[in-house]
């Protein structure tokens, strides 16, 4: 059974009934594919599943993880990574704290990625980093740091694009271990991030569509990759307002690889390569 709109707004409407969240400015395509494999995964018609939720809360709190779409790797996408080493992070070299937000981190390998980052520019120290994602499950995942070694086999290739060389400058090479920052345990299919890599952000749960800044402080940087893609253009504006109030001036934001900020928030800020300078 194919989703309709019909069927996509009632679903939307009973969620809304029972809980704090609004998909109502999610992108209808996206929405109809994800809620389309929710049904199927679980041999199911809607009416069913929307009785369910309607009886219980943990049902819907799980329709919301299923839905909801979780993809991330270690240095996703190396083009983004060598902008914020060369470009972006530079500028807060001599702040004596740096405010950093994952905004749908997921998984949390973005974040750890990060930490790498910041730790082989002598800046872990005085970053303080941030995390959020709308899915419990992710965010558990994320705190451990503990990850399918097979799974992230090839996106060690990323970490030695990003962090072993130097794209502006191909007679560099930094010989760093993988085992400086994790642990990889091939029998049992781990790779495990280091103790003080795990202790050092904070993840919370957090709904970029109902929910403002949970975390109380400004940011020099916020990570919002791949998640916008998802959302209509109203909401996508809602959320630009929610990230331009919450930067400091000239602080930078990083979208995915096919994001960017249209209409009335594109204005203020300045385009640097895939990312976006509070103006």
């Amino acid at each position: 059974m194919q989703i309709t709109d019909l069927d996509l707004q009632y679903f939307i409407s009973s969620i809304k009934s029972v809980s704090k969240y609004d998909l109502s400015n999610y992108s209808d395509k996206s929405l109809k594919r994800r809620l389309q494999k929710v049904l199927e995964d679980n041999s199911i018609n809607l009416m069913t599943l929307i009785n369910r939720m309607m009886g219980d809360r943990a049902v819907v709190e799980k329709t919301i993880r299923d839905i909801t779409v979780n993809t991330t790797e270690l240095f996703r996408d190396p083009t983004v990574w060598h902008l914020l080493r060369s470009r972006i992070l530079p500028r807060f070299k001599n702040n004596k704290t740096i405010n950093i937000w994952h905004a749908g981190c997921s998984t949390g390998q973005e974040v750890y990625s990060m930490m790498i980052l910041l730790n082989e520019m002598d800046m872990l120290e005085r970053a303080k980093i941030f995390a959020s994602d709308i899915n419990t499950d992710v965010l558990e995942t994320a705190k451990h740091g503990v990850y399918k070694y097979r799974f992230n086999l090839n996106y060690l290739d990323n970490f030695d694009k990003v962090i072993k060389q130097n794209p502006l400058n191909f007679e560099e090479y930094n010989d760093v271990p993988y085992e400086k920052y994790f642990d990889i345990d091939k029998q049992r299919d781990t790779l495990s991030m280091k103790q003080f890599m795990v202790d050092k952000p904070i993840f919370r749960k957090h709904d970029l569509v109902t929910e403002g800044n949970i975390f109380y402080s400004k940011f020099d940087i916020i990570l919002c990759r791949n998640v916008i893609i998802y959302f209509n253009y109203a909401l996508q504006n809602k959320v630009f307002e929610l990230f331009h109030s919450n930067l400091y001036p000239k602080g930078g934001l990083v979208l995915g690889m096919h994001e960017s900020i249209l209409g009335p928030w594109a204005n203020k800020f300045e385009r640097l390569g895939h990312a976006y300078v509070k103006k």
